[in-house]
């Protein structure tokens, strides 16, 4: 979705493009699995049970912290990461009525 058209829907719709986003790709759905075993979880375990180099790891890692959905914390020379906690529950709440919106549809093709 374009910028320039982004703000032509309410708050609500773009927060949860990008939170679609951030998702729509299976290894982000991976990294969320790790952290949500985890408490925390440095870069390279993460690396270490994906089949992606570093780079490509750090990449999606940059995307779901830039949706929101997972905070970084630099401790030294590594970076932490967990899940967002409140992130989450928005986005839980977001998809559960979208989902309960379509479930009661009674438009069926």
């Amino acid at each position: 979705m374009a910028i320039t058209k982004a703000e032509k829907f309410d708050k609500k719709q773009v927060r949860m493009a990008q939170y679609a986003k951030a998702l729509a790709h299976p290894a982000r759905i991976a990294i969320l699995e790790i952290l949500a075993e985890r408490s925390t979880c440095i870069c390279g375990d993460i690396t270490e049970e994906l089949p992606l180099a570093q780079s490509t790891v750090s990449q999606h890692l940059k995307a779901l912290k830039t949706a929101g959905i997972i905070t970084g914390d630099i401790e030294g020379v590594k970076t932490c990461y967990c899940l967002n906690v409140e992130s989450i529950d928005e986005l839980r709440g977001m998809m559960g009525a979208l989902l309960n919106k379509l479930g009661e549809s009674s438009v069926h093709c």
